[in-house]
């Protein structure tokens, strides 16, 4: 398991004790943008703190060791916090794992997102040995499709009713995958 994967512009990393006082202004900037998703990042919905981002860096370590999600702080090359992108385990395929990622409001737009999701769909179907990778986002959500998109993965099908909005309204989840044969 890489405990740090380099990119281009970024250091990925697994969390550490201590990280909780990094993550926690990239979510207090960018909450109302996260909010705006409560399919994809339940976890915003709940008030954020330094001590919640500190519980989440832990328990993102711990399970990191654990092999069950590699859950990576993405950081430029300044050492500013930008993003947060893993690789989940399904528990009924251990050659199958779920994309996600979140990126602070002030750095989105800039390719970042996309650079992580790469490498870790490099970083899954290479030392992971996955067979396939999901990642599942709002319909609505245009910049998060393109980030599957552009990292090459492809629409699989559409969830109608699959999800809420922040005000209760029914929304469809977009499901994307890549498979090893196309990487």
């Amino acid at each position: 398991m890489l405990r740090e994967i380099h990119t281009n512009r970024m250091l990925l990393r697994c969390p550490k004790e201590g990280d909780g006082v990094l993550v926690y202004p990239a979510v207090l900037e960018s909450l109302e943008v996260l909010r705006a998703w409560p399919a994809s990042l339940p976890w915003a919905l709940a008030e954020p703190s330094v001590a919640a981002s500190e519980a989440f860096a832990r328990e993102s370590a711990a399970n990191f060791t654990l092999g069950s999600s590699f859950v990576y702080f993405c950081f430029d090359h300044q050492g500013d916090f930008i993003a947060c992108a893993g690789l989940h385990r399904h528990s009924f395929n251990e050659l199958q794992f779920e994309l996600g990622y979140w990126c602070r409001k002030g750095r989105q737009a800039q390719g970042y997102t996309k650079e992580a999701a790469k490498a870790l769909l490099q970083y899954a179907f290479g030392e992971l040995g996955a067979n396939r990778v999901n990642a599942k986002t709002d319909e609505l959500n245009s910049p998060s499709r393109a980030v599957c998109e552009s990292s090459g993965m492809k629409l699989v099908r559409v969830l109608q009713n699959e999800s809420f909005s922040p005000t209760g309204e029914l929304r469809n989840v977009c499901l994307y995958a890549a498979t090893r044969s196309e990487v």
